[in-house]
């Protein structure tokens, strides 16, 4: 695998997290080319340090290689002086050095000497091999980099810093401010013809007679492979048929609901290969671990396989199918896409799930939101989420990632109020990857335990298959008041408790009330949208949740920013209040951190009659 990466994008904290990964130092056969042109988009960068640079990759297990000169100026050091030449060029500071670039012949004899040697030197040389000269660096010295290719030991990663000079060959080479140039159209012709090319017939190839022709066909031919025959995922359950009972965390119903897929779907389990940034254990995914194995290259022992207290196995193996990649959210979800786009690669796909703290869901964003636009299709799970986890800390609560996940193109974003509603949720993510429409999911998770008794899922298999489509689709109804309801309260994820205990006291008072539980206010908008005409989407979802007959002044309430739900108030034109979180920071217990924030019971039952 070869992968040109700029001198600048080194700055990139994230890099250094892929390249100081242990893991990373076992694998062979993965070569970064850096094109040190010392520029970044708007000036020289004075200091790019590339032997710092080359210590650092050296000092992660990788094999350094440097192709800073041609062949011509290693000519020049080869003669008397040569030597001061070599130090002058290594000693000067990248400003000056493409100064130099852009001086004359005449400029050059003046501006380059710094001892009479190196002027005896510079003296014997004409014009144009001078000029020639200053801008040979290695990187655009066909032969020096083949040979630097030639030394790679494919047993570890390998750097290749080649010294380069940006926009070679143009008249803007080297200029600080070159990144935004654009040629002129004679500049344009003048370098086709260079390159003995057509501006008229962009696309020529090279004559079938020529030599290069020859190469190109030799090469193709050597190059073809049969194409591959994509594999299909088997099918996948929809329902694995139990019903959870007693009191649960949605967070631990993903560990759980991993495990059934073990037994129920094996040959579908076996595509699974869950991520994690140090948090596994955290995270609920102790089963899965101790079930599947830990992904390595080799075999290791595990030396507390004896000790009675331990109670995560970490059992590393060839055929593990679960990845530990520390503390490095861009890890995590650099290798999420591309463990997510092996079904277009390589005709086999795999089901990744990739589980982080919801948090830091927007630190991983990014480079997430490219995996799924490059073909990646991919799970991630944000949990804890919300103030929810408030008695573990301030720092770790999350606001606007359930508008992040709407927001998201190509991902289908859940928080599931139940344990039954992940599970239903996260076989039908499953069932969207690895395929040609696939699609990315997100799923928002929380610790906090929540009877499931609440949940009221129907015994009636027909009823139970309802309820599970309309939670796959975004929204289901929960309760119904016997008559028209005066208010109803849609709720998500951790808050659906408090949603049902408000309904509660209103109806005490003589109020009639609908619940509602938002599963995916994502596919709830797409909904909307396309009731107004503006995307594909299907509708009936908005009229088993929201039925316009029903239609009544809303409360909508998440452990989130209250903005991600306010949409619904549409649906129907009704008056609305939107209850949510919109700071964060505060630790305490639950009932205390609610009431804080304005989203308990109190909270709703408030909220309602005002609207009454």
């Amino acid at each position: 695998q070869y992968s040109l990466v700029g001198d600048a994008e080194l700055d990139e904290g994230a890099v250094w997290e892929a390249i100081m990964d242990p893991m990373v130092a076992e694998l062979g056969e993965v070569v970064w080319i850096v094109d040190l042109n010392r520029q970044s988009l708007d000036r020289v960068v004075p200091n790019i340090g590339a032997p710092r640079l080359a210590g650092m990759f050296g000092a992660a297990g990788w094999q350094v290689l440097t192709v800073k000169y041609g062949r011509l100026l290693e000519e020049l050091f080869a003669r008397p002086g040569g030597d001061a030449l070599r130090r002058r060029i290594d000693e000067m500071s990248n400003p000056e050095y493409q100064r130099l670039l852009r001086c004359t012949p005449a400029q050059l004899r003046e501006r380059l000497p710094d001892s009479p040697e190196l002027a005896r030197l510079v003296s014997t040389v004409d014009d144009d091999s001078l000029y020639a000269a200053m801008r040979n660096l290695g990187g655009h010295d066909l032969r020096a980099v083949g040979d630097a290719f030639a030394r790679i030991d494919d047993t570890r990663p390998t750097v290749i810093f080649a010294y380069t000079v940006k926009g070679f060959g143009l008249a803007s080479e080297g200029h600080p401010q070159n990144h935004s140039s654009l040629l002129t159209a004679g500049q344009f012709a003048e370098l086709a013809a260079r390159c003995g090319m057509s501006v008229e017939a962009p696309w020529q190839r090279f004559g079938a007679d020529t030599p290069a022709g020859r190469l190109c066909a030799a090469t193709a031919e050597r190059l073809r492979r049969e194409a591959v025959a994509p594999a299909v995922v088997p099918p996948l359950p929809v329902d694995i048929g139990r019903t959870p009972s007693g009191r649960a965390t949605t967070q631990a119903a993903l560990g759980r609901a991993l495990l059934d897929l073990t037994r129920e779907a094996p040959e579908v389990a076996r595509r699974v290969v869950t991520l994690c940034p140090d948090v596994s254990s955290s995270t609920n995914l102790g089963g899965w671990v101790n079930k599947v194995g830990v992904w390595s290259p080799d075999e290791r022992r595990d030396w507390f396989d004896d000790d009675p207290e331990t109670i995560l196995h970490w059992r590393e193996k060839p055929n593990g199918q679960h990845i530990e990649l520390g503390i490095a959210e861009g890890n995590l979800v650099g290798a999420l896409g591309e463990l997510g786009a092996t079904w277009s690669r390589w005709g086999q796909p795999l089901l990744p799930i990739g589980v982080l703290y919801d948090p830091f869901v927007e630190r991983a964003l990014e480079p997430w939101s490219f995996g799924i636009y490059a073909g990646g299709q991919s799970i991630l799970v944000g949990t804890p989420s919300g103030v929810s986890l408030a008695p573990e800390g301030g720092a770790h609560q999350s606001i606007t990632t359930p508008s992040v996940g709407l927001e998201q193109p190509g991902c289908i974003t859940y928080e599931p109020a139940f344990a039954i509603d992940v599970e239903w949720t996260l076989l039908a993510s499953l069932a969207r990857l690895g395929r040609p429409d696939g699609t990315s999911a997100y799923l928002r998770l929380s610790t906090r335990p929540v009877d499931q008794v609440l949940a009221g899922v129907p015994a009636d298999p027909a009823a139970r298959e309802r309820r599970r489509k309309q939670v796959v689709a975004g929204a289901y109804p929960l309760r119904r008041s016997a008559g028209d309801p005066a208010v109803t309260i849609a709720a998500m994820g951790a808050m659906v408790p408090e949603a049902l205990a408000a309904a509660d006291r209103l109806e005490s008072l003589g109020t009639a009330v609908d619940v509602v539980v938002v599963t995916s206010p994502g596919l709830l908008f797409q909904a909307v949208q396309a009731r107004a005409g503006h995307g594909p989407a299907q509708t009936w979802v908005l009229e088993a949740a929201f039925p316009a007959r029903r239609a009544a002044p809303l409360v909508t309430l998440l452990d989130g920013h209250p903005h991600t739900l306010a949409f619904l108030a549409g649906i129907n034109q009704v008056r609305a209040t939107h209850l949510g979180v919109t700071r964060f920071g505060q630790s305490g217990d639950l009932d205390s951190i609610y009431h804080y924030h304005g989203i308990d019971t109190d909270a709703v039952v408030a909220a309602a009659l005002d609207l009454l």
